[in-house]
């Protein structure tokens, strides 16, 4: 059977109810708080924990961190599967803080589209303009929530205008609110004519949802008093005028984005959203590789590492590789063709997550992510097949802004602190740098809060205090370029030379007159500020 519209094989059933997401933000524009609410109507959890409750409340199911849970941040993807309405939502929720972007890009290479949470007080803020230029650059399909509608927020027009212009996507309004702040009552909907009213009384719970024929419905006045039903009428009137319909093939292009509105701690808003990504998100896609592209509806296994995540369960020193199913049906214990080394690997304890929860995943299908405990064997990047070589592509590493000297606190414990370093550049927290002269690494990171974030980690997982130091060098490049010539370069400028934790050679700069110098006197060689993860 063929998709006539792509004229593509149609999807076996259970890949084609899967919808495979990432959430995006700026910090603090209620992400986590979405996410738990998603986990809550999904059956997923009782009770949502919420980021700024006390206690046991606190604790919030996708920050799974000590150091997320004691800052009210998430600052490591993680991956949650669910059911809802008869589809399996596989939602990703990425790190807002800017000084983690490095996974959230990488787990975009990992999603079908991306929900983009904007705070309605705030509207586009930085991180947001920024995370939605990689979901461009992949095409992804975006929908939108507008959230905290209970605050004072900015007037709807506005919100709607500032998407458009900063992003330039269409903005299509799915649902429209009624009021703002303390007189938010809810709101209209616009794809089904419903009336949607929030609940202040019980936060987990939606109050009601009114069916009227339209907004000249005499119902209307039940529920909405005078001046606000007025406003309701003349802005829904006027936005049906001024913006575009809903069209369901531009949003799959990623050329439009439709608009939700609600209050995620307030429960409001997030079924509607959820109902508008399983109706209008996309179904698994088809994956960039080398030598050629993997179709999800193919029946043989491939998938591939978008993120490894030590410790997740710090009593088992483990290792978890979270893996993106890019095709075919597979099943517990089934042997997958390690490509980058050649090497046959049973899976036979995969798991599917709910954040730092685990159950064994008996099978997986395209679309799905599950995680395989390992002692290292796999890295970011790597593609598991059922026997073909093929390269996932497109898994970016990305040159550290901010570079620090890295010493153990006692020098006798310096081999375990080699081995703590190496962990984490095999996750990618950090980039690990070897000097060909003089002892010691470089540690290079993104921002700055994850300096911090390693040393809090490499003492807890490791018992090992270390002390981050200031070094000569300000940034890092990989060169690239015929052997001989990367030889000669490296021999003339070793003061200067570093290798990375996959044996690649680095150059470390001082002044932007290095990386000029270079271009001049060695016109055969290029100085890269991105490699694709070594597969």
């Amino acid at each position: 059977m063929l998709d006539t519209a792509h004229n593509r094989p149609t999807l076996p059933a259970e890949i084609a109810r899967r919808r495979t997401f990432a959430i995006i933000s700026h910090p603090d524009a209620g992400k986590t708080t979405l996410t738990e609410k998603f986990l809550l109507f999904g059956g997923a959890i009782q009770m949502a924990g919420q980021v700024r409750a006390k206690g046991e409340a606190r604790r919030t199911r996708s920050d799974f961190m000590k150091m997320e849970q004691d800052r009210g941040i998430s600052v490591s993807a993680s991956a949650m599967s669910f059911d809802y309405d008869g589809y399996r939502f596989n939602l990703v929720d990425t790190p807002g803080h800017s000084d983690f972007s490095e996974d959230t890009y990488r787990t975009l290479t990992a999603v079908d589209a991306a929900v983009m949470v904007i705070d309605g007080a705030k509207g586009v803020e930085s991180q947001t303009r920024k995370l939605f230029e990689v979901c461009r650059l992949r095409d992804l399909p975006i929908l939108t929530f507008c959230n905290k509608m209970d605050r004072e927020s900015r007037d709807t027009f506005e919100i709607i205008d500032e998407i458009q212009e900063n992003l330039a996507i269409d903005v299509t309004p799915a649902s429209w609110p009624i009021g703002m702040g303390r007189d938010f009552l809810g709101c209209y909907d616009l794809l089904c004519n419903r009336l949607e009213l929030m609940d202040r009384a019980d936060r987990n719970r939606v109050a009601g949802s009114i069916r009227i024929e339209g907004l000249d419905d005499p119902r209307l006045a039940e529920h909405i008093p005078g001046p606000l039903r007025e406003k309701l009428i003349e802005e829904v009137e006027m936005a049906r005028e001024l913006l575009p319909a809903l069209d369901p093939k531009a949003v799959l292009e990623g050329h439009m984005t439709p608009i939700w509105f609600g209050s995620a701690i307030n429960s409001f808003g997030v079924k509607e959203l959820m109902n508008g990504i399983g109706t209008y998100g996309p179904e698994p896609q088809i994956q960039a590789a080398e030598p050629r592209q993997i179709a999800p509806e193919e029946p043989k296994v491939t998938g591939f590492v978008f993120k490894v995540q030590a410790n997740m369960d710090p009593k088992h020193r483990d290792r978890v590789a979270f893996v993106r199913m890019a095709s075919g049906h597979f099943r517990r214990g089934m042997k997958l063709n390690h490509v980058r080394t050649k090497k046959p690997m049973a899976v036979s304890n995969p798991v599917l997550f709910l954040a730092s929860d685990r159950e064994l995943a008996e099978e997986a299908w395209a679309g799905d992510i599950i995680g395989i405990p390992n002692h290292g064997q796999l890295r970011i990047g790597d593609t598991l097949t059922e026997g073909e070589a093929l390269r996932v592509t497109g898994i970016p590493s990305f040159a550290p802004e901010l570079l620090q000297s890295c010493r153990a606190g006692d020098p006798m414990k310096a081999k375990h602190l080699d081995k703590a370093l190496m962990q984490f550049a095999e996750e990618g927290a950090a980039k690990v740098f070897k000097p060909m002269i003089g002892s010691g690494f470089i540690v290079g990171v993104v921002g700055a809060l994850q300096f911090e974030v390693l040393a809090s980690r490499i003492e807890i997982e490791y018992g090992l205090p270390v002390r981050f130091g200031p070094t000569q060098f300000t940034s890092a490049r990989w060169v690239h370029g015929e052997k001989a010539a990367v030889e000669g370069f490296v021999s003339k400028n070793k003061g200067h030379i570093a290798t990375d934790n996959d044996g690649d050679i680095v150059y470390m700069t001082r002044l932007q007159w290095d990386i000029d110098r270079i271009a001049r006197d060695h016109p055969d060689l290029t100085l890269s500020t991105t490699k694709e993860m070594q597969v």
